[in-house]
């Protein structure tokens, strides 16, 4: 790995917007929008079963169909992105999400869901490395730059938490249909502050389209298979024939992948920019952040409703103690990052992050919101907005204007991986807790009714307790990397060094 340096600049000419802030707050909009989704729609399964009248066995492909078609096509997007024009991909992303949205909220049948929500995939891979490019080149060598991407950290970290609050008010209040509808109404805002205040102009060296076939035909596969096989895995655990054989050609894909990059002429990935020791380690970092952050999303919703017996609205508002320390931290992180050495920043916020999830290992039965619950998530909300706020931001770090959509697009790919790891592997284990505990834990002789119900009330609880001892040994490990792998001090080409010009 080479360490971050100052490629050369596409143009200084170019694009000093006045609004960029406002810039700023309608690529967050878009950024919310497509984060959110991964949650929003969670809450609103059960609904949404009872009134398609799908499956138990069919409700996981309603989640799936996102994370499939999203994960997938992140990084042909973001080449799409930088062939096309970002402000065109943008627009193009946002219009086509929404169609996709207004269409799943309609949703006659079981079937026109999953294809909305594969649609929703397909274009949230057009949208999110088009916002991510955007903020790049909007605040390049801005003195505000830091400080810009610690809030759009925030929102990328915070999004999911956000999902689960607007989903249970929305399906409680209104119906599971408005889980969906409401991104025509997000939609809608971007695309009007778009069309106000991103710039127009094109990139003046701009190359004629010319898209890696090949390599695109590898990653893309390679990533579905992947990520089909983590999900699979979920419901039918690590053994099965199929989980292992769909992850084993994923990775053999991605592999056959790399070495295509090496050899072409236009490379959908060039490795320049993922061998760079910072922008690399922030695409680990991300990954492996995604991991442990699924981790208190999908448990602790699970524990609060299923154990606490909190409804969707209360599950969500419990979260938002962790929603404000993670975007309280990340403003202010954001404006440090040039001071601090990113070993301190982000190791230290994944080892915050970490203690939060082991406090959290405490919980039981009946645990009281305000001290045993609330301290962890505090913990775990500021540690996140640290790493998000500073991993964000070097992820695309000293690129030249070409490279920017894929860099952007391979950020959002790692998260995206690491939540379906995250998912996938700490259900795994909670599982296999459960079992044990219950296992170790029934008498040989008779059992009462209620002795049962006890024991399963408690082998629930062994199952979420373990999924946060995973969920923070994934932090520390983390944690470690960071220290060892970033450099001592702040790269000088910081994200401020590559001036490039907006689309």
């Amino acid at each position: 790995m080479t360490v971050t340096s100052p490629d050369k600049p596409a143009s200084r000419a170019g694009t000093k917007v006045g609004n960029k802030w406002l810039i700023l707050a309608v690529l967050a909009v878009a950024q919310l929008m497509v984060v959110l989704d991964a949650t929003i729609v969670n809450i609103a399964l059960p609904v949404a079963q009872e009134d398609l009248g799908f499956s138990d066995d069919s409700r996981q492909w309603v989640v799936t169909a996102y994370s499939l078609t999203f994960g997938g096509l992140l990084l042909l997007g973001g080449r799409i992105n930088d062939l096309f024009g970002r402000k065109r991909t943008f627009l193009v992303g946002l219009i086509g999400f929404a169609a996709a949205s207004a269409l799943g909220g309609w949703s006659p049948s079981f079937e026109v869901l999953v294809a909305a929500r594969g649609l929703q995939g397909v274009f949230g891979a057009l949208l999110a490395p088009a916002a991510l490019s955007l903020m790049t080149v909007t605040f390049s060598g801005d003195p505000d730059r830091g400080r810009a991407f610690g809030i759009y950290g925030a929102i990328s970290g915070a999004g999911g938490a956000i999902g689960l609050l607007l989903g249970g008010v929305l399906t409680e209040y209104v119906s599971w249909n408005w889980t969906l509808y409401v991104n025509v109404v997000f939609a809608a805002l971007a695309v009007a502050g778009a069309l106000l205040w991103l710039p127009n102009r094109e990139a003046s060296d701009a190359k004629s389209p010319r898209l890696d076939l090949i390599g695109t035909a590898f990653v893309t596969t390679g990533l579905f298979a992947v990520v089909y096989g983590l999900a699979n895995s979920e419901v039918n655990g690590w053994s099965d024939t199929w989980t292992i054989a769909f992850i084993l050609i994923g990775l053999a894909l991605l592999a056959v992948f790399v070495v295509v990059e090496t050899k072409v002429d236009n490379p959908l990935l060039p490795m320049r920019v993922v061998m760079d020791r910072v922008r690399g380690t922030s695409y680990l970092i991300m990954l492996i952040s995604a991991i442990g952050m699924f981790g208190v999303f999908l448990f602790l919703t699970y524990y609060m409703q299923s154990s606490l017996g909190y409804s969707p609205v209360t599950t969500g508002v419990a979260f938002l103690p962790m929603v404000g320390a993670l975007a309280g931290v990340a403003s202010v992180m954001g404006g440090l990052v040039k001071r601090l050495s990113p070993k301190l920043i982000v190791g230290g916020g994944l080892a915050v992050a970490g203690v939060g999830m082991v406090l959290l290992t405490g919980i039981d039965v009946a645990s009281d919101y305000l001290t045993e619950i609330m301290p962890g998530l505090l913990l775990v909300g500021a540690g996140l907005g640290a790493v998000f706020a500073t991993a964000m931001g070097f992820s695309t770090a000293g690129l030249q204007n070409e490279d920017s959509g894929v860099a952007s697009a391979m950020v959002n790919t790692a998260q995206q991986v690491g939540g379906s790891i995250g998912i996938s592997l700490l259900s795994s284990f909670a599982a296999t807790a459960a079992t044990n505990y219950i296992s170790d834990n029934t008498p040989t002789g008779p059992v009462t009714e209620a002795g049962m119900a006890a024991i399963a009330q408690s082998a629930e609880i062994a199952s979420y307790t373990t999924a946060f001892w995973w969920a923070a040994g994934f932090f520390f490990v983390g944690a470690v990397l960071a220290a060892v792998l970033y450099p001592r001090e702040a790269p000088e080409t910081d994200p401020n060094a590559a001036p490039v010009m907006a689309h």
